[in-house]
């Protein structure tokens, strides 16, 4: 498949830099975690679907706040005001009863597209202080370890997504 006369396969380049893989590769699990909660119900969104109460829209908000620690946080150093209280460890994943799948969806989306944006803007050389972990990254490590993050989520997305309705797979060709 070639998407704007670049030869690509799962929408990431087969031959790009370094960096265009990287980004592709991250938007392809972004784009299958998506695609796997397509069609369902703000019930099944939100159903908890094994002992450890993870719901399909839990790891979406999972997700949001991830890419916002990361790119938002680490990267740009900008100030982030995450969707849940983070001296709770088990709000990130849990869906409040105010909160909307759609809420959940567009803050995903937002967090995504300002990720897209830190990481266009830098260099994966860059080196990114990290004063929570104690140690500086640099900006390769992050792209790689959120492709590892949203992959593993997207795998876990995709068994509860089956446990819901029997539906398996991300639902689009490789290109």
């Amino acid at each position: 498949m070639y998407a704007g006369g670049v030869q690509t396969r799962y929408g990431v380049p087969v031959a790009g830099d370094e960096k265009a893989v990287l980004a592709g590769f991250l938007d392809h699990y972004r784009r299958t975690l998506l695609d796997i909660c397509e069609g369902l119900s703000e019930e099944e969104l939100r159903r908890p679907m094994v002992p450890s109460g993870t719901s399909l829209l839990g790891l979406v908000k999972h997700l949001a706040g991830v890419e916002m620690g990361w790119f938002q946080d680490t990267v740009a150093n900008e100030p982030v005001e995450y969707p849940f209280d983070e001296s709770d460890p088990d709000a990130d994943f849990r869906i409040e009863e105010g909160e909307t799948s759609e809420e959940i969806f567009a803050l995903y989306r937002d967090a995504c597209a300002r990720s897209r944006e830190v990481l266009d803007a830098a260099d994966l050389d860059d080196l990114v202080p990290n004063p929570k972990r104690y140690r500086d990254y640099n900006v390769r490590w992050v792209a790689v370890h959120m492709i590892e993050e949203t992959a593993r989520h997207a795998g876990h997305a995709d068994i509860i997504r089956e446990q819901i309705d029997g539906r398996t797979g991300a639902g689009y060709g490789p290109d």
